[in-house]
């Protein structure tokens, strides 16, 4: 159904080809967007456009990489035109004790879920600037105020992410440029494959996509999933530091103790982390599930 808010916006979806990010694209064409999916994968990307209906393109995007996004976004231009909304959502995540980490699984993580929002936003936001107007929606995680056991660097790139958007906001009030931070629970997508939910129920890409039409088309800042979760953990801070210690332990999953066994993970992990794949998966992309959150 098209809204009138998003009729005729050119959106672009950084991980588009699956999980969130595809879910996001579709419900983003429906309301009449014109949506360009970037993936690692270009097949995959394209693959998935060809897929949805309405106006939607794909396109290879590697967002580690300056230059593949730099070229994204001229070849997002060249088709539909000027960008009007930028959604990050490419993410990855390796889960398990903070010692056992193998230090590519903790560069690959910044390197994505941070140094890949801060890249889209230096590349998007100085032209939006300029026209006076866009939007910049980073779905980022309940990780990003929150701190699983298991998911530390994870929620270190999460965390990264919240507060400098929070610093490139105040940089933008009064400029005609948007920045929102969608934070969810855990999705069931590969990525949050084997996890455990903790208090909040397990969400669906389809919650994390409306979440995100909503906010563009109502913009505000902060979005979490589901909605008590931003006020609960604001709230848990008023308390000693046992007794906080203490809702935590019973909100927040415990990783180390869930993952453990949870053999789900080990193709995506050796997909996204080593490059090889144990025949659980065939997709490269670096975001074949969007966020776990």
């Amino acid at each position: 159904m098209q809204t009138r808010a998003l009729a005729g916006r050119v959106v672009a979806v950084t991980g588009g080809a699956n999980g969130i990010g595809r879910e996001t694209a579709r419900r983003l064409a429906l309301a009449g967007a014109r949506v360009a999916l970037g993936d690692l994968d270009p097949a995959a990307a394209r693959a998935s456009a060809e897929e949805l209906r309405g106006d939607v393109v794909g396109f290879g995007l590697d967002v580690t990489d300056s230059a593949s996004f730099t070229a994204f976004l001229a070849e997002v231009e060249e088709h539909w035109g000027p960008l009007d909304v930028l959604v990050n959502n490419a993410g990855v995540m390796w889960v398990g004790g903070f010692a056992d980490e193998p230090e590519s699984a903790t560069t690959r993580q910044l390197e994505v879920n941070l140094h890949g929002v801060i890249r889209g936003v230096k590349l998007t936001a100085p032209a939006m600037r300029a026209r006076g107007r866009g939007h910049i929606v980073t779905i980022a995680s309940a990780a990003s105020k929150l701190s699983p056991p298991g998911e530390s660097t994870y929620a270190a790139t999460k965390h990264g992410v919240y507060g400098y958007l929070k610093g490139v906001r105040a940089e933008l009030r009064g400029s005609g440029v948007r920045i929102s931070v969608v934070m969810p629970g855990v999705v069931d997508t590969e990525l949050a494959a084997g996890t455990a939910t903790g208090a909040a129920k397990l969400l669906k890409p389809l919650d994390v996509a409306r979440a995100v039409v909503a906010v563009i088309e109502r913009p505000r800042f902060e979005v979490s999933l589901p909605g008590y979760v931003g006020p609960l953990s604001r709230w848990v801070e008023v308390f000693p530091q046992p007794v906080r210690d203490l809702l935590l332990r019973a909100m927040v999953p415990d990783q180390v103790r869930s993952v453990p066994g949870a053999s789900v993970r080990q193709g995506y992990e050796s997909r996204i982390f080593t490059g090889t794949s144990t025949g659980t998966g065939t997709s490269t992309s670096t975001t074949p599930g969007g966020e776990h959150d």
